[in-house]
Formats: C-alpha cells, sequence, structure tokens
C-alpha cells in the first residue's frame, strides 16, 4: 500500500496541509520554516512517499510537461541547449517532450502539433527560422511559447537568444586586426536567422573597416560539415584564395578543417579558421579552434524564466533578450604581414 500525506503527517506530527504545502513546494509562500521542511522531506524520503503528478495536475489543469523543439539535436549546440534547459525544467518539477525536425520546416509544424496534442504547458522553440506564420498562430492562441536561438521581429512571442551580428564582429574584427582583409564567410542555411544575422555581422565588420565584399567569398548553403567541406576545397581552388575562413557554426568547421587537411593545407600557417559556436570539444581540435562563445547556461536559465512568467500572464507584453557573445581567442589564426596583405589585396583589385 502506497504511503499517504496523512501516513507522513503521523510521523511528523504536522498537519496534513502542512505536509502537502511542502511537497508542493509552496513553504515560502505559506512561511514554513527550513527546518519543518526537512522534516517532511526527508520523512516522506524514508516513507517512500511519490507525488502523484497526475492528480495534481488534473486538480490544477496542468500537465507538467513541457515540449521543446530544436533543428539537430545531434549538433553539440543543440544538444548542450537541451541538457541545460531540463535541468532548468526539473528545478521547477517539469518534465520535457524532445523533438527533433532535421532543420525541416515541415518536421517543425508536424512536431509542434503532436506536442500541443500531448496538451503540454508551455513550448520552448528554436526555429528552423526561415518562415513564423505557423509560430504566430501558436502565440495567437495563448500557448505559452518562448523561441531560443533563432528569433524573429515578424512574430510577436517571447525569445532569448545571442547577439549574432555582435558575435560576427567580435571574430571579424579579430582577424582584420591580425592582418586578414580577404576573408571568406561559409554560412548556414539562407534565409534562416542565425544565418542571416551571422553573415550581417560579417559585412558589417568588412565596412567598418573599408574592406570591400566580395560576394565570391560569400559561400554555403547549410549547417552541416558537409557544407564546411565541399565549399572549403572550392575555396582553396580559387585563383586568389582567402587568407582565412570564418564559418557560420562550429560543424561546418569540422567540415573546412577536414578539407584542409586533405588538401594539404595547414591551419593556421597557411590558411587561419575561426567559427561561431563553441562547444566543449573546441579547445582540443588540431589546432585548438577560435570560436565565439555562446552562454548556453544563461540562455536557458532566461528561456524557462521567461516561460514561467508567460505561464503566469498570457497577455503580458513580448520580452526580447539579446545576450552577449564570447570570443574565445586558440590557435587557429595565424597574423599575416602588411606586405603580405597588400599583395592579396592588390590581387583583388586586378581581379
Amino acid at each position: 500500500m502506497s504511503t499517504t500525506l496523512k501516513d507522513i503527517a503521523k510521523k511528523t506530527g504536522f498537519s496534513v496541509s502542512t505536509i502537502s504545502r511542502v511537497l508542493h513546494d509552496n513553504s515560502k509562500k505559506y512561511k514554513i520554516s527550513e527546518e519543518t521542511q526537512t522534516k517532511v522531506q526527508q520523512t516522506a524520503k524514508d516513507l517512500g512517499y511519490r507525488l502523484n503528478t497526475l492528480a495534481r495536475g488534473l486538480r490544477m489543469q496542468k500537465t507538467y510537461e513541457i515540449g521543446l523543439i530544436v533543428p539537430d539535436i545531434a549538433n553539440p549546440f543543440f544538444s548542450a541547449v537541451c541538457k541545460n534547459l531540463a535541468g532548468e525544467l526539473r528545478k521547477g518539477g517539469y518534465n520535457f517532450i524532445v523533438y527533433d525536425t532535421d532543420k525541416d520546416l515541415s518536421i517543425e509544424r508536424s512536431a509542434i502539433k503532436k506536442v500541443l496534442e500531448k496538451r503540454v504547458d508551455g513550448l520552448i522553440i528554436a526555429s528552423v527560422g526561415q518562415e513564423f506564420s505557423h509560430i504566430q498562430k501558436i502565440r495567437d492562441a495563448n500557448i505559452p511559447l518562448v523561441m531560443i536561438d533563432r528569433c524573429s521581429d515578424s512574430v510577436d512571442v517571447d525569445s532569448v537568444s545571442v547577439d549574432n551580428v555582435k558575435g560576427s564582429m567580435f571574430a571579424m574584427n579579430y582577424l582584420i586586426k591580425e592582418g586578414h582583409t580577404r576573408i571568406a564567410f561559409i554560412q548556414g542555411t539562407p534565409g534562416s536567422y542565425a544565418n542571416e544575422t551571422r553573415l550581417q555581422g560579417y559585412k558589417l565588420a568588412l565596412h567598418d573597416t573599408g574592406i570591400a565584399v566580395d560576394k565570391h567569398l560569400i559561400v554555403g548553403n547549410d549547417f552541416r560539415a558537409m557544407n564546411g567541406y565541399l565549399e572549403t576545397k572550392h575555396l582553396l581552388k580559387l585563383a586568389n584564395p582567402p587568407t582565412a575562413i570564418f564559418t557560420a557554426g562550429n560543424i561546418i568547421a569540422l567540415g573546412a578543417l577536414d578539407a584542409c587537411k586533405k588538401a594539404g593545407v595547414r591551419v593556421p600557417q597557411d590558411i587561419s579558421l575561426v567559427t561561431f559556436d563553441d562547444p566543449v570539444f573546441t579547445p582540443y581540435l588540431s589546432p585548438p579552434l577560435t570560436a565565439v562563445e555562446q552562454p548556453i547556461k544563461k540562455l536557458s536559465e532566461m528561456a524557462v524564466a521567461i516561460l514561467y512568467r508567460r505561464m503566469k500572464n498570457h497577455h503580458g507584453m513580448r520580452k526580447t533578450l539579446l545576450l552577449e557573445p564570447k570570443l574565445n581567442i586558440r590557435s587557429s589564426v595565424a597574423r599575416i604581414s602588411t606586405r603580405k596583405n597588400i599583395i592579396h589585396s592588390t590581387k583583388i583589385e586586378k581581379n
């Protein structure tokens, strides 16, 4: 026979209402002492008490489940995001359902439909980011929703993202400071929020330093490794190849490294490489990559906090957060001489 609140009350000497308030995380609200909390929680554990979340959910008209939708769970960035979000949600007593959309808009729409059919209490979505009308419909239906990483001003939803423009400018300004003026950008999925804002930062950095944008150095079409591999092979074969490559994502960078290795091109001696995103393995690559780090822990904490706020108030004003990126400088960038830089600039003018 399962343990009840009455059993815990009898064992501790506290009332059933006090036991209930402690076990349902309402101690602070009712000013229950830490000593009482500790005794109730330990007794509940000793007696093998299990909180009936189903009954609680029915009573409060909640499922205590949150839907997480990401474009590629195999990507180290999104794996880390999911792990951190899961930890934050567990603190609040929530379970979570994760869907991987494989960067496909139609799968994303289907995943949202399936999650909503499970009557989740809220959604956290890292959208494919090319079209947002289906996201706005969720918001219009007053379903608590927070978008992360890939956001858009075209939809009136809460969002948390890193400042991609600033992050790209950090990377580009560092390369330019090291003498590079012919810098290629291997982009991710064209039209997606993450890609377009990172591309914007790339162009702004060049513009601000008086370097012309060479459209032939902007290549690529998705965030996969093969994109980085094929486009790097193409860039290395140019009559006037770049002295540095900046990739829109860490998986693209892995493909770029592989292409350089197979072509016998050394990083950074022959070509420099910088990437956006800085997963845990980046410092252990050969060479360790200079990378733009996104504050994943803070992003997760803010996303969950904003979601809880929205769950309490469906009609509050939209909240948008842009978090500060950080450039971690390692060994994948070589400083090039002024003379070499002039030679490259002259070649561009002749072309």
